[in-house]
């Protein structure tokens, strides 16, 4: 398996590395090629911090978790960045998970006009999805990363050593973002997922490896086709939000309080799903599949808010919708996805109402 991928564009290339204990010499490595560098910390992440020592590293730490993509964290950041005499030929490194890797991305891509940005992403759920394509964003009252910017780390370091001390809520959060990708795009993959889901979630290296660099490999190929998501056909980088718009809703209309983004997109998923069935695109024997998956995994697959009429005001904030629609991606069978435009509220409301 090769252990480099790349994200190229007209403006940069990016740089993908999966590795093990690698972290320290990962950051050395841009220390000698900055004059200075800024690691912003997750307080939870307990990583040897040997290369603290060195004089043009300045670590930051904050407290992480979805209630940081904020305003108030925003300046925060930007701010102490400028007041530690940042400039064009410094460097900003994030480790931690999605939350602080969206909010730091946003940093580094306005403080300046944009800075050499770096990427450690500490989670599975990070290391397999919201590391990769360059986008970066906080939230709004209205609804999740409304306020943000595509910009491209320099590099990403996937070192899966640091994954050995989250607990298993998080393993199986990180784990549903896998069977995302198998599901909009590769059945060889959900079936490899089948036999192998129980040595993944044990962490077993190889199987690990596999499933990381098979993700990392179905989200490129959306970023690629469409990086900004300009496209509305089935290529388009909207159907990597699979489960999102039903899991983001659910995320907002709980205050990012019961759940977390694993869990919210894995019930999302499973309605998604059954809207594919209900609209005729998924068989019922693929869907009772992919249920079947999830149950054996541990994975959320419902909450009764799903027939709530507040949720749909949720949904109808959603970035891809337009023309007061609301457009989902789902599937028309396992492996294969498609953008669906042009729902009205009360239809989605009726179909959740229905299943």
């Amino acid at each position: 398996m090769r252990n480099k991928l790349f994200i190229k564009n007209k403006k940069l290339k990016t740089e993908i590395l999966i590795k093990k204990n690698h972290i320290s010499k990962f950051i050395k490595n841009i220390s000698n090629k900055n004059e200075k560098v800024f690691c912003i910390l997750d307080s939870k992440i307990k990583i040897n911090l040997d290369f603290a020592k060195i004089k043009n590293i300045q670590i930051i730490t904050i407290q992480c978790g979805e209630k940081v993509k904020t305003f108030d964290r925003y300046k925060y950041l930007s701010e102490k960045l400028i007041k530690s005499n940042v400039n064009r030929k410094s460097a900003i490194v994030a480790i931690g998970g999605g939350t602080l890797g969206d909010l730091a991305g946003f940093v580094a891509s306005t403080v300046l006009r944009g800075l050499d940005f770096f990427l450690i992403p500490t989670t599975l759920l990070s290391q397999v999805d919201s590391s990769i394509g360059g986008k970066n964003g906080i939230n709004t009252i209205y609804g999740k990363n409304l306020l943000g910017t595509f910009y491209q780390p320099k590099e990403v370091l996937i070192d899966i050593s640091v994954l050995d001390s989250l607990p298993k809520k998080e393993i199986r959060s990180g784990y549903a973002e896998i069977i995302k990708h198998a599901l909009i795009k590769d059945d060889l993959f959900f079936g490899w997922l089948e036999k192998n889901a129980d040595k993944l979630l044990r962490l077993n290296k190889l199987t690990l490896e596999k499933a990381i660099y098979k993700s990392i490999m179905i989200k490129l190929f959306f970023v690629k086709k469409d990086e900004k998501e300009y496209l509305l056909n089935n290529n388009s980088r909207a159907i990597l939000n699979f489960g999102h718009t039903i899991g983001h809703a659910i995320e907002s209309y709980y205050n990012y309080k019961k759940y977390n983004h694993g869990e919210a997109v894995s019930i999302g998923m499973i309605t998604e799903a059954k809207i594919s069935n209900y609209l005729g695109l998924l068989s019922s024997s693929e869907l009772k599949k992919i249920i079947a998956h999830f149950k054996k995994c541990g994975l959320k697959i419902f909450d009764s808010v799903l027939n709530e009429k507040k949720l749909i005001n949720k949904l109808a904030k959603d970035k891809k919708n337009f023309q007061n629609y609301i457009n989902f991606s789902l599937i028309d069978k396992i492996g294969s996805s498609i953008f669906y435009k042009k729902l009205d509220k009360n239809k989605v409301h009726k179909i959740l109402k229905s299943i």
